[in-house]
């Protein structure tokens, strides 16, 4: 099949852009759904949506949001799926190992195995506002919410990261720190 200029043009951007973005997204992804192969499952179907649309995007600028949102919808689509949550994609059988976290930012670790627990809307909201560090408007735009949607979820999120966090052996004051007012 022989490409047109307008076609190979589009490609040629849209695969410089995903070159540039997708380690970025890739995080993202996994931050959301808590696994690495439900990921680059979101991922795909991530980019897929963004290639499909590339041409009718106007701002440039603005595609990483636009890809969030994407993300953010295709994943809370996928738990409402009843399949989806009876299963647990594994290419071997999870060993109990323990865990001696050191302090990171909640960067890694413990911390994110419990905001894992999370709704995925509140989960959406912590990544989005302290991993991706978006503001809460840009955090509202990604969600397609109000900025005090995007408020009242992170607040109820970091409430039960608070509750559950001493269950989990992590220290409250080091990962979870005073609500921001």
């Amino acid at each position: 099949m022989v490409q047109t200029g307008r076609t190979a043009s589009k490609d040629a951007e849209f695969s410089a852009w995903m070159a540039a973005r997708q380690p970025a997204l890739l995080r993202t992804a996994y931050l959301l759904t808590g696994e690495h192969h439900g990921a680059e499952d979101l991922l795909q179907v991530t980019l897929a949506k963004v290639y499909l649309t590339w041409q009718k995007v106007r701002e440039r600028e603005a595609i990483d949001g636009y890809a969030r949102r994407i993300m953010v919808n295709e994943n809370n689509s996928l738990w409402r799926r009843a399949w989806k949550r009876r299963e647990h994609s594994s290419s071997e059988v999870p060993e109990w190992v323990p865990v001696h976290d050191t302090y990171d930012e909640g960067r890694s670790g413990q911390l994110w195995e419990l905001v894992k627990t999370l709704p995925p809307k509140q989960r959406a909201a912590v990544v989005l506002r302290y991993y991706e560090e978006l503001s809460e408007a840009e955090t509202a735009d990604v969600l397609g919410c109000s900025v005090g949607t995007v408020k009242s979820q992170t607040s109820r999120a970091l409430a039960t990261l608070r509750s559950t966090a001493g269950d989990h052996g992590i220290n409250r004051q080091d990962h979870l720190g005073e609500e921001e007012r």
